[in-house]
């Protein structure tokens, strides 16, 4: 009977790791936390390119999302609050500091 118990002990501990390997591809698949998004049109598309960085300072977010329509680039911070993102470094991609609705600051990569 013990043996019983320990092989059924074993198998639920199996099949909840499974589940949590299961929930994490889901979550992925998804695209994991809500305000991660990066958004990254064909490099061509961007019209925005030759704007200095500083050009999006205090502008409101849904301003600055029209201007960069076509061009590369997230959200890392919003409300002083650091939003999840890859580690990968493209010169092309700006990352975007958001305070209150409005862009505070602005950095490549």
């Amino acid at each position: 009977m013990t043996r019983l118990a320990t092989l059924l002990t074993t198998i639920a501990a199996i099949a909840g790791m499974a589940g949590c390997v299961t929930a994490g591809s889901e979550q992925a698949r998804n695209g994991g936390e809500p305000n991660m998004t990066e958004h990254t049109p064909p490099a061509a598309a961007c019209k925005a390119a030759a704007a200095p960085d500083d050009a999006l300072i205090g502008k409101s977010e849904q301003d600055v999302t029209a201007l960069l329509n076509g061009c590369p680039w997230r959200v890392s911070e919003r409300d002083g609050k650091a939003l999840p993102g890859t580690m990968d470094y493209r010169e092309d991609r700006r990352n975007l500091g958001i305070q209150g609705g409005k862009v505070i600051w602005v950095r490549r990569g």
